[in-house]
């Protein structure tokens, strides 16, 4: 399920949307070929026929009854299901919170009242437990931005001062791609994201790994020390240190994430060093500047391997 797909859906919303999307493909397609249909006759079949076709009784039903029937009927149905989109399960669980703020161009997620005194910061993943509903509350910092998660609700707009709310539920575990859908600059296309629907055992396992403090096995010295001297915690956070800025994403669990650049890239220790040495190679416009002229081979593996290590 690690795509982007209107159709393979994991929640009620996208089982509403794909129902109506396929309800536009199938009467689409009917009046196509009726179309077709009526033109062959017009032009291929017995004069009876043809003035049959002309009769100004048909035309009346065929180009203004018909048309204001079916249009009316999709009218009712659309207003019926956009009422019923975000409805909360009835009861159920309270809902999950989760904040999204978008970026230029990455996505900063929180999970409010998950740590004393505030909650756990991801960024460009959001994860989620199946059969629960969850309050998405989104908004931008900078420009006009629009979350979009296929296979489980419609576009949400993310405006900088205002907060928008959808409810969504996942119904089964998986991974969705999201997507960036209102047009934010040079890198709109690479402003992805992974949605993880856990199972709530699963889920809470998660919270609790995020709740750590990130480690630094012996190993690993080197490259925090890299990391601290090439100034990368002037715009990131890893709690648990002395870095705590949030010009950048949270790099607490970084490794633990599904890619890296917003989507851009498969998460792994090769793709880190990367990204880290040429981000504005890969993905140009972005505020994160390329580091392959400030750092030689070993210190490049070393922070990656730290930064992947951070699970």
């Amino acid at each position: 399920m690690n795509s982007q797909n209107v159709f393979d859906t994991a929640g009620p919303d996208g089982d509403r949307l794909a129902t109506l999307a396929w309800l536009l493909f199938g009467g689409g397609l009917i009046l196509f070929v009726a179309v077709l249909g009526f033109l062959l006759v017009a032009l291929y079949g017995a004069a009876r026929v043809r003035r049959t076709l002309g009769n100004p009784r048909f035309i009346v039903a065929g180009g203004i009854v018909m048309p204001v029937v079916v249009l009316t009927a999709l009218l009712l149905h659309t207003l019926g299901l956009a009422r019923a989109l975000g409805l909360p399960m009835p009861g159920g669980e309270p809902p999950l919170r989760i904040e999204v703020i978008g970026h230029q161009f990455w996505w900063e997620v929180r999970y409010p009242g998950t740590l004393p005194g505030g909650g756990i910061v991801t960024a460009n993943e959001i994860r989620i437990p199946t059969g629960r509903d969850v309050v998405l509350e989104v908004t931008a910092s900078d420009v006009i931005h629009s979350l979009w998660i296929p296979a489980l609700h419609g576009k949400i707009d993310m405006i900088p001062g205002l907060v928008n709310r959808r409810t969504i539920r996942a119904d089964r575990p998986g991974a969705m791609r999201g997507q960036c859908t209102e047009f934010c600059g040079t890198q709109h296309a690479l402003m992805a994201f992974m949605v993880v629907a856990e199972t709530p055992p699963a889920y809470e396992a998660w919270l609790d790994r995020q709740r750590l403090p990130a480690a630094t096995p012996p190993q690993h010295e080197m490259g925090r020390a890299v990391f601290a001297a090439a100034g990368c915690g002037g715009c990131h956070a890893v709690r648990g240190t002395e870095w705590d800025a949030r010009i950048g994403p949270d790099l607490t669990a970084l490794g633990g994430r599904l890619t890296i650049g917003a989507g851009t890239l498969p998460m792994n220790e090769g793709t880190i060093a990367g990204w880290i040495a040429g981000a504005q190679d890969l993905k140009p416009g972005n505020r994160m500047p390329s580091f392959a002229n400030a750092l030689d081979g070993p210190e490049l593996r070393a922070v990656s391997a730290w930064l992947e290590s951070l699970k």
